[in-house]
């Protein structure tokens, strides 16, 4: 299993939100590649960018950021955030994502999300799949829909998309573990390759994630809270 550091960047700084609240910013770090750095000392591989800038301004905003990091260590980041474009895309890919996730398009625009796969290729394009009471929420988790997130994962896996990024709101942030019995529910149902993100605190935490049979773990909070270090998910990788 993946086991994928967070870090959200909000006017070019390393931040958290709770729940997707941006009026619960809280800085972190004002040097998001000195972060990066750590985190490639420590021999984990992978880093998820969130651009909150893009997702608030509906295109992407950080991409210097991304280029920085991409640029200047050895981490496979894959970038979202503000990606509502074929432009969105082209200029993540040319400042270095390895993947790009992509939610809001995906709902209101599927052909437009199935042509990128089908563009740069199922490993290249993730799918966000971020929700909060089981339904699907879109632009920066602002607006809620009522799709269920199993029917859409199930449904785009059906068509190709082979991973998604699954965010539950509602424990995003909150450091009271992950909603286990959704991510078994999705897993049973499709065989997509699903990466588990929000409310993990624990080492406990990304092991269950793994008996699951989880793609990817993403931790955020706990790692800036110092709850889990980076020795210890070098130790765990």
């Amino acid at each position: 299993m993946r086991i994928i550091p967070a870090m959200d960047i909000l006017n070019g700084k390393c931040v958290r939100l709770t729940q997707g609240d941006y009026a619960t910013s809280k800085i972190y770090d004002a040097h998001p590649l000195e972060m990066a750095k750590r985190i490639e000392a420590h021999g984990l591989k992978y880093l998820h960018l969130v651009d909150l800038d893009g997702a608030r301004s509906k295109h992407i905003v950080n991409y210097e950021v991304l280029k920085d990091i991409t640029f200047q260590t050895s981490l496979m980041v894959d970038f979202g955030g503000g990606i509502k474009s074929t432009e969105d895309v082209a200029i993540a890919f040319d400042n270095g994502a390895c993947q790009v996730t992509a939610g809001s398009v995906a709902v209101e625009q599927p052909a437009l999300f199935m042509e990128w796969v089908e563009r740069y290729g199922p490993e290249k394009i993730i799918l966000g799949a971020d929700s909060r009471s089981r339904m699907i929420a879109t632009h920066g988790w602002l607006a809620a829909t009522g799709i269920d997130v199993i029917d859409f994962i199930s449904g785009f896996e059906k068509k190709g998309v082979t991973h998604a990024i699954c965010t539950d709101i509602g424990k995003d942030g909150m450091l009271t573990g992950p909603d286990f019995k959704l991510y078994s529910a999705i897993l049973a149902a499709t065989p997509i390759h699903l990466i588990a993100s929000g409310g993990i605190h624990s080492i406990h935490d990304l092991e269950k994630l793994k008996q699951l049979g989880c793609h990817g773990a993403i931790i955020g909070k706990a790692i800036y809270e110092g709850i889990i270090s980076l020795e210890e998910l070098s130790a765990l990788c």
